[in-house]
């Protein structure tokens, strides 16, 4: 596990069920919101000040999500695509990365094609069976409560790259 971690050079999120605990609240006006972990969004700034690219792709189309992305200036964002995978070798492309250096962070079966792929398969702690099945890393903690920091510290970790007393100075 240690060798996959050290090759990671970008890591791609599913949204529903890994940067959220998968639940979408609508209000009577049809106002879509979700919950994110604030922590959560720390790593992934903890990762692109260590030069690793970020990407999300989500089968849902949303301006929530499309407004976290921005506040967090995640580097590519794929929306309203499903399948998943051309919006994957699409971040492979751009990116200029191969299968080997992806983390990939999925929950459910529409990930299970990219997570074949890719260096690095996590599956948050509330994903469905045939996604853990196929992680190389399952999480403690659920999407939305800490799954995406929780594999953050991971790749650094791995990488010699954590040290939180440097991050916020």
């Amino acid at each position: 596990m240690a060798q996959r971690l050290k090759n990671i050079k970008a890591v791609i999120m599913d949204v529903d069920g890994v940067l959220t605990d998968g639940s979408i609240i609508v209000d009577a006006n049809g106002v879509e919101t979700k919950n994110f972990d604030v922590q959560d969004g720390f790593g992934i700034v903890f990762l692109q000040q260590c030069g690793i690219k970020t990407a999300i792709i989500s089968a849902r189309e949303s301006g929530v999500v499309a407004h976290r992305a921005r506040d967090l200036k995640i580097d590519k964002v794929h929306v309203g695509v499903y399948p998943k995978l051309s919006a994957y070798e699409s971040c492979l492309r751009e990116f200029k990365v191969s299968d080997e250096e992806v983390c990939f962070i999925g929950d459910d079966v529409a990930d299970l094609k990219i997570m074949q792929r890719c260096g690095f398969a996590v599956a948050v702690a509330n994903a469905v069976f045939e996604v853990k099945q196929t992680a190389h890393y399952v999480t403690q903690k659920s999407g939305g409560r800490g799954a995406v920091r929780e594999t953050v510290e991971l790749i650094l970790k791995a990488k010699g790259q954590w040290t939180p007393q440097l991050y916020g100075h």
